[in-house]
């Protein structure tokens, strides 16, 4: 298989050119920067990590109720049948999940309802809530409501607990958004067997109307970093909505072994998925393939330790089920600990670094739903930092993904 591999052009740097943003760190503005890629400032100021200027902090809270819609979030919900088309974005995604980001807030006991009715038809045929859908597929929406909230009591010992857990890996908090940094090893959502995930730690942040917050986008389980959360129904309908229009800016930092060549590029691949009775993989696929969905990552090398390990900061354009993952996989780059995609022949983990996926959702970047930007910037994971320390990497250092384009 071939590899299509396009040279970005980066604008020269120096190593003094440095990123003086602290982690845990989100701001929000009136107005969006620059976009990534258009670097901005006055003459002679200091380039920032990326070329968007950080934003200022969001209004005062009073402007923002000033600003909030006019319509309540029920309006948006169909009243009467409607037949919509699966966009190119939504290829392969499950029913279930297409249903969750058109609208935001629908109970998982009402969309298996109406799924399992049959009230909901694709190209006129009955489906399964895990069934996959495909680009340009006609789907027909029966009437919709929310379901009534319930009273909400007073916190267990072990809700109190999970509670102050989600305040520990908060990022940033508003009255409608959430981000967390989201440790390794701490899925997103649940699965066979597990018990724990951050899905379920939310049941403790119900508010007084029963509502409560709404995951928006998904990282791998063994990734950490920003985790992007909607609080009311009103954020989760414009942040999933910014998803779709790939109006959202997201960056990731892994460690991987050898050099890229060249060191800046794009990636541009057909995805698609290989399932086991055991494991699911994504396996590079031709156009045409059953299920096969297009994918597009940014690369830039940012710092090498003796041409044996290379740290990379990772644009993706696209957001497919472990995309990056497959692709650094697929120009012979994977990345460290990746138990997946990890394919290199008697490779030996360097001393001192612990064999774990060393891949963070670095920071993003997202249009706020009541004006302004959600900036938001996770630190090193500790197996990840140890790596850096013992690599002499400085996490500091000015990040060329800043000339990938916007497309």
């Amino acid at each position: 298989m071939s590899r299509r591999i396009k040279r970005m052009n980066p604008k020269p740097r120096s190593r003094d050119e440095r990123d003086d943003s602290r982690p845990h760190q989100a701001r929000s503005a009136k107005k969006a920067g620059p976009r990534l890629g258009k670097p901005g400032g006055k003459p002679g100021a200091k380039p920032p990590r990326f070329a968007g200027e950080r934003a200022e902090r969001r209004p005062p809270k009073a402007e923002l109720e000033r600003a909030a819609p006019t319509k309540p979030v029920e309006a948006l919900l169909p009243t009467k049948v409607q037949t919509v088309t699966v966009t190119a974005d939504e290829n392969n995604m499950r029913v279930d999940r297409f249903l969750e980001a058109r609208f935001p807030g629908l109970s998982f006991s009402h969309i298996q309802r109406v799924v399992r009715k049959g009230e909901l038809r694709v190209d006129g045929k009955r489906v399964d809530s895990k069934d996959r859908l495909e680009g340009g597929q006609s789907v027909r929406i029966p009437p919709l409501k929310l379901d009534a909230p319930k009273a909400a009591g007073p916190l267990s010992e072990a809700a109190q607990k999970t509670l102050k857990a989600l305040k520990e890996m908060t990022i940033f908090e508003d009255d409608d958004v959430l981000v967390l940094n989201k440790p390794a090893g701490l899925a997103v959502q649940g699965g066979s067997g597990m018990t724990r995930h951050i899905d379920q730690m939310l049941e403790v942040m119900r508010d007084a109307k029963g509502q409560k917050p709404r995951l928006v986008h998904r990282i791998d389980r063994e990734t950490s970093g920003c985790l992007l959360i909607a609080k009311t129904r009103f954020a989760a309908s414009h942040l999933t909505g910014a998803f779709r229009s790939r109006s959202a800016r997201k960056i990731y930092w892994a460690l991987v072994p050898g050099l890229p060549k060249p060191k800046q590029g794009r990636i541009s691949t057909f995805l698609a998925k290989e399932e086991s009775e055991d494991d699911t993989i994504m396996r590079i696929a031709q156009h045409g393939d059953e299920g096969a969905s297009h994918a597009v990552t940014y690369y830039a090398v940012v710092e090498t330790a003796g041409n044996k390990l290379t740290w990379v900061s990772l644009k993706p354009v696209t957001g497919r089920t472990h995309q990056l993952r497959a692709h650094m996989a697929h120009i012979g780059h994977p990345i460290i600990g990746d138990p997946k995609y990890f394919n290199i022949e008697n490779w030996e983990l360097p001393g001192g670094l612990q064999n774990r996926l060393h891949l963070l959702a670095r920071r993003i970047i997202i249009p706020h739903p009541r004006g302004g930007v959600i900036d938001a910037t996770a630190p090193l994971p500790p197996h990840m930092q140890q790596s850096w320390n013992l690599l002499g990497l400085d996490a500091s250092r000015f990040d060329p993904i800043e000339n990938a384009p916007e497309e």
